[in-house]
């Protein structure tokens, strides 16, 4: 059985012929149209707007009619103006599941922006790096004779201007698009702890998630292969003679690696393309270009990819991919003080 709605909805006086009385009217007809509506963060339940109401064949709805304006709560970011709100039965199946891993995401744009944006970032990623190897020498920045701080700092700057670049085009391209969906580009600080969506508290979740799940995945990996990857060049590697050599450099590190990395690439892999290919996870493996380590980042990026689905809010994944970074280099830093070989713990771990 289909329950019978009601709407009311009251016309301004120079709309109303004769009495200002609602008058009573019947619709038996299907809608000509059905558009859902996006669930908004923090809005009541979704409820799609209907052209007409639904009604079991054999029986006419009796429908008492009135309407006014009302300011639309399926509003987007930036819209303005006034809408009119329509009511329909609670059991339908676009019905909010209380749950946002469950919803799917309102993308404005279509595939063809979307390879743009892409071709576009890691176009700016290259120029950047090429302006940078024909520009530093002549401001006198050889590679030999810089110290560990210079170098860390060098390192800083390069990744600032990558991020500042890239984000740039990303919302450059994509501000063509507003106003946008609520959850699209949200970094919102407010109830972190909140149970359904709160992102420090998924943050926390997400973090012992990954720590465990990467954990089992090395174990599995190297009891499979027997023995374990050289990691020559890796990033990670490469950074090694900048971490614990001055608290200067330990700082640098953690800004870049904690700071700045998890900002740029969760804002693209989580923030755009994940809503828009939902293949995020691969991706994020790819662009770390490690194959020997493509098991455990496809997990980390799985883990990042569900974190931000449930809390539709940025700040979640960037939070754990924050922490998983800079405790790598605080631990590192910790072993190096004690008198670790850290090359060695790594390069065999």
């Amino acid at each position: 059985m289909v329950p019978l709605v009601a709407a009311a909805v009251h016309p301004p006086p120079s709309l109303l012929v004769g009495s200002r009385q609602p008058r009573p009217f019947t619709w038996a007809s299907p809608p000509a149209c059905r558009v859902p509506l996006r669930r908004g963060r923090g809005l009541a339940p979704a409820f799609p707007r209907i052209c007409g109401l639904l009604v079991p064949r054999g029986r006419e709805a009796s429908v008492s009619a009135t309407a006014v304006p009302l300011l639309s709560p399926r509003r987007r970011r930036g819209a303005s103006g006034l809408g009119f709100v329509c009511f329909c039965s609670a059991g339908d199946d676009d019905s909010a599941s209380g749950w946002p891993i469950f919803d799917r995401w309102d993308v404005p744009w279509r595939w063809q922006t979307v390879v743009l944006t892409m071709l576009a970032c890691g176009l700016s990623f290259v120029l950047i790096g090429l302006s940078a190897a024909s520009v530093l020498p002549y401001l006198g920045f050889q590679g030999g004779t810089l110290s560990l701080d210079e170098r860390a700092e060098l390192l800083f700057t390069g990744q600032l201007l990558v991020t500042a670049v890239v984000l740039g085009v990303v919302f450059g391209i994509t501000n063509s698009f507003r106003p946008l969906p609520d959850d699209v580009f949200c970094y919102d600080l407010r109830e972190p702890f909140r149970l359904q969506d709160g992102w420090l508290l998924w943050a926390g979740i997400g973090f012992s998630g990954a720590v465990a799940a990467i954990a089992l995945t090395g174990a599995t990996s190297a009891f499979f292969s027997g023995e374990n990857p050289q990691r020559d060049t890796d990033a990670l590697v490469q950074l090694l003679p900048l971490i614990g050599s001055s608290s200067t450099s330990t700082a640098v590190l953690v800004g870049i690696t904690g700071v700045l990395a998890p900002l740029l690439e969760e804002t693209v892999f989580r923030g755009f393309l994940m809503v828009s290919l939902t293949k995020c996870a691969a991706v994020f493996a790819l662009a770390h270009l490690t194959p020997s380590e493509f098991p455990q980042l496809f997990v980390l990026g799985s883990v990042l990819g569900l974190s931000y689905a449930q809390t539709r809010n940025l700040l979640t994944p960037i939070a754990i991919h924050a922490l998983w970074n800079s405790g790598v280099i605080i631990l590192l830093t910790f072993l190096q003080v004690q008198g670790y070989d850290i090359r060695e713990l790594v390069q065999g771990s």
